[in-house]
């Protein structure tokens, strides 16, 4: 039944991990496992994140529905088994993990591999001076950072726009799993892994289209008198990482295990976020959750934008990024995009799809 959205997200993970070997093999770069040194190896912890899906669902149902009595507490967990993890579920589980995390682990790879393979070590051989033009052109002058550094002021926006920014990193892994696990229908699951993994895919992409540092690397003076933050902090791990690979140490700093994650055009934070806007819009019903999911993506651009992460270019490229993801993950998994709002028809909110008929017609509720 949804045999080409399987086929769609294995593809894209497939050629994401296999670009990231091949270029790690052309370029004598290991091919790292970003997060393995904290999370423990893959091997470990794909299985994990498995049983932490399962146990996230069954768990505290289990707790709520039994009162806490034992003798409550395995019906509970027996109905669960039987109407939610039924085989397309388990199916879209397993496989929405494990592709999501190879074009999760290729895209951090090939950015890390990014100065190597287009040989853009040099600043100023990256796309800095042009896009910053851009802004210039774009605001009258005025530098976008800046301008909202005068506008929003360096103390208490900076806290608030760096916790937003840094959720983001959480966030991922977290909806991921919340949508291949909750969704009330498969193929909403599977649209949103497929979206994903397009997204990450076509945003590595831009970056070796159209390589950049961005303003906070490129034009540091102008973002040196922001509060400090958490943001703060990374930034600078960041580009003592970069230093630390282009030239074999930095600052004592072994080049071991190191993976450059400084590279731009697109910004997928502003990607990302959007994407999740739009899932939500079209298979949440709650508006208060639609409005939460709006307002962190408005803030999102807002903190590319005040952190010099980005130009404008940049976020406009990652909100194109996120349109056409998201359109063509809905297409893989026979999504419809209607004009005309029309609730979606179903028997049960988590039940899966009819097996035959039209595909779904999808428009907000």
């Amino acid at each position: 039944m949804y045999r080409r959205a399987i086929i769609v997200c294995i593809a894209v993970a497939a050629t994401t991990g296999i670009l990231a070997f091949v270029i790690a093999q052309r370029y004598d770069q290991p091919l790292l496992d970003p997060e393995g040194s904290f999370l423990g190896p893959s091997w470990i912890r794909l299985p994990a994140l498995l049983s932490l899906c399962l146990a996230l669902d069954l768990v505290p149902r289990m707790l709520w529905h039994s009162r806490l009595r034992r003798s409550a507490m395995l019906p509970v967990v027996r109905e669960r088994l039987a109407t939610h993890w039924t085989r397309d579920r388990i199916t879209l589980v397993v496989l929405g993990v494990t592709c999501f995390y190879v074009t999760y682990v290729g895209y951090r790879n090939l950015k890390s591999a990014l100065p190597f393979v287009r040989d853009f070590q040099d600043q100023d051989q990256m796309f800095d001076r042009e896009l910053n033009t851009v802004d210039r052109v774009l605001l009258f002058g005025h530098r976008p950072g800046p301008l909202l550094h005068d506008l929003l002021g360096t103390n208490v926006a900076a806290h608030v726009l760096s916790t937003i920014y840094l959720l983001f990193v959480a966030m991922v892994p977290l909806l991921v799993m919340a949508w291949i696990v909750w969704s009330r229908r498969i193929s909403f699951g599977y649209w949103f892994v497929a979206s994903q993994c397009f997204a990450w895919a076509l945003g590595t992409a831009s970056y070796y289209a159209l390589p950049t540092l961005g303003p906070a690397f490129y034009y540091q003076p102008g973002y040196t008198e922001l509060a400090h933050t958490g943001t703060t902090d990374l930034l600078a791990s960041l580009y003592k990482n970069r230093a630390t690979l282009l030239n074999g140490s930095y600052d004592g700093q072994s080049v071991e295990g190191i993976v450059n994650s400084v590279a731009g055009f697109a910004s997928l934070h502003c990607g990302i976020t959007l994407l999740w806007a739009l899932m939500v819009q079209f298979t949440v019903r709650n508006v208060w959750v639609k409005r939460i999911f709006w307002t962190n993506f408005g803030l999102t651009v807002v903190a590319t934008l005040y952190f010099g992460w980005h130009y404008i270019a940049d976020d406009i490229a990652g909100i194109m990024l996120a349109l056409v993801s998201f359109y063509l993950g809905g297409l893989a998994t026979g999504q419809r995009f209607d004009r005309h709002r029309a609730r979606l028809e179903t028997a049960d909110e988590v039940v899966e799809e009819p097996p035959v008929g039209p595909p779904e017609r999808m428009t907000p509720v």
